[in-house]
Formats: structure tokens, sequence, C-alpha cells
């Protein structure tokens, strides 16, 4: 989903700026602040725009692409939230092992590893669903969360 707030959208990109920031939850607090700021972006602006955008999804993490052209405005394009954020989510718990090897903190099922990969496809490197899904169940071994 991009939103834009530039008239010309073939205006020069001068910069682009990655944040994960909670859905709603944008300040000009660091780390936004000083990202934006150095970019000459409003980032009042930025936040209330990002803030209106991901309102309605609850407390998770969103990561956002900001693209500052040459006269300072900006769009940006939300993500979809990291595989790990869903992987915990889904499993319901809150954090992964600190161990994986050898503690298993919770269990997947293979639909919910096939809803997490659906949901991923447009920003995973893959076009095959079986790959999106071998990719999700990679990350969550490595968490600690097994694959049932």
């Amino acid at each position: 989903m991009a939103v834009a707030k530039s008239k010309n959208p073939k205006k020069q990109i001068t910069g682009i700026i990655k944040l994960q920031i909670k859905a709603g939850k944008a300040t000009p607090a660091p780390p936004i602040g000083p990202a934006l700021g150095q970019h000459g972006v409003n980032i009042m602006e930025f936040c209330k725009a990002y803030n209106d955008a991901t309102k309605d999804r609850g407390d998770t993490v969103i990561p956002v692409e900001i693209y500052v052209h040459a006269d300072r405005t900006f769009t940006f394009k939300l993500k979809t939230p990291p595989a790990s954020v869903l992987i915990l989510q889904a499993a319901k718990i809150s954090k992964g092992s600190p161990v994986p090897n050898l503690n298993i903190v919770g269990s997947l099922t293979q639909q919910q590893v096939e809803e997490i990969a659906k949901m991923k496809m447009e920003d995973l490197n893959t076009t095959s669903l079986e790959s999106a899904i071998k990719t999700i169940s990679g990350s969550a071994r490595s968490m600690g969360v097994k694959v049932k």
C-alpha cells in the first residue's frame, strides 16, 4: 500500500529510508525523527500519515520504505510484518528460544505456516508458494518453533 504525499510521483528520489515501526505509534522521537530529519523530511507529516495508514493493524510492527524526493516531499510504501513477528503471533508466544536446537518454545501447524507464507509472498524473493513455505519454516525453526 503506497501513500503519496508528492504532487508528481516521477520526481527524482534522493534517498530511501527503511524503518520498522509499530502500527499507529510513529512519533518524532528517535529513531524516526533523526532518520527523517537528516533528509529534510517533515517529521510530523510523516508520523501523521503513517499512523493514519496503520491505525487498524493493532500493535504489530509494520516495516515502511520512505522515498525522499529532491524537493523534500516523500512517498512511502508499507510492507508486511516481519516473518518473526507473524510466527510469534501464530504460535502465541512472546519470544523465540535462545537455544533453538535444544529448547522448543512453541509449535505451528503446516496450515499456519502456509497462511504466513501467503501473507509474506509479496515481500519474499520467491514466486513459488512452496519455496515461501520453506523459508517461513526455516525462520520458525531458527526461533525454536516446531512445524508439525
